[in-house]
């Protein structure tokens, strides 16, 4: 993805000078390893459904550790996640005036590491990315990048752009009052119908990226060889039957809060394809059967 040298965002906020004491709140032990908790959270997990349910801890006083700009290992990531988010601005404030007949109220990206407090709660770097409805902010540690490649087989700059793309989704879903209807039909649902539900929203989601990048490469022509297989590569790597089996092996359906590896490749690729904003509810219109029909038929 060629983005050095072009404009960036003016809505990212640096937190990584504010680092939190112990304490904050507990996101759930037991599970092992980052990449377990990761389960949990990747991609865009409702962050206040979980908070709620993990419940809070004392939060103690944050600490300033103020960041030196000319001593930063990540300014270059800085720079990239900036160019991204502006690039999704453009987007989406193109496409909210020419498809949806009304103005995108721009998200706000906080940069953090170790924990950060949010509207929806405290959360630490182990949660992955994710995006808080209550304030409008995407959260994002860059140590999840790092993870991304390592441990989820999924490197690539476009990758890191998809993670970014997803969680603007989900702002999408809340500006549209798709989050609200969806989390209000969850209240009332069983558990098993709660996951479902999510599936829907997390994979909605993902075809949102995909949109996001038909629309950008058509305005912008960012793109280089092999940038749209690295977002698809890591559609691939984290859905929740590969990673149910990292943990155990036994992957359960009921248990899905994502979807998926093919059925989040099949969103994101269909989005990526189509372009198509009147597209956004098909996963929704979908029959359970119907979706796991995309389990046998999809690459």
């Amino acid at each position: 993805m060629r983005w050095e040298g072009r404009e960036e965002s003016v809505n990212v906020e640096d937190r990584r000078g504010m680092a939190m004491q112990a304490g904050g709140m507990v996101l759930g032990g037991g599970l092992g390893s980052v990449v377990l908790m990761i389960i949990l959270f990747i991609l865009g997990a409702n962050p206040r459904q979980l908070m709620e349910q993990a419940g809070q801890a004392s939060e103690r006083a944050a600490v300033n550790k103020p960041l030196d700009p000319n001593n930063d290992p990540d300014a270059s990531l800085k720079k990239f996640v900036s160019v991204v988010m502006k690039d999704t601005e453009d987007v989406w404030n193109k496409l909210f005036r020419e498809k949806l007949n009304t103005e995108y109220q721009e998200p706000k990206l906080v940069i953090f590491n170790d924990q950060v407090r949010s509207a929806c709660g405290v959360a630490s770097s182990q949660s992955g990315p994710f995006y808080c409805s209550g304030d409008n902010n995407v959260y994002l540690d860059f140590s999840f990048f790092r993870q991304l490649k390592k441990e989820l087989n999924a490197p690539g700059d476009f990758a890191m752009a998809y993670v970014i793309a997803h969680e603007v989704g989900h702002h999408v879903q809340n500006q549209l009052g798709i989050l609200s209807k969806v989390q209000s039909m969850q209240s009332r649902a069983s558990k098993v119908e709660s996951n479902g539900l999510n599936v829907r929203l997390e994979l909605q989601a993902d075809y949102l990226a995909g949109v996001w990048a038909h629309h950008n490469q058509k305005l912008k022509g960012v793109l280089e060889r092999g940038d749209l297989e690295e977002a698809l590569n890591a559609a691939a790597n984290i859905g929740d039957d590969v990673l149910m089996k990292h943990r155990n092996g036994r992957p359960s359906k009921d248990l899905f809060t994502h979807g998926s590896s093919k059925q989040r490749y099949y969103f994101l690729k269909k989005g990526m394809q189509t372009g198509s904003v009147e597209g956004m509810m098909e996963m929704f219109d979908m029959t359970a059967e119907q979706l796991d029909e995309i389990d046998r038929i999809a690459k």
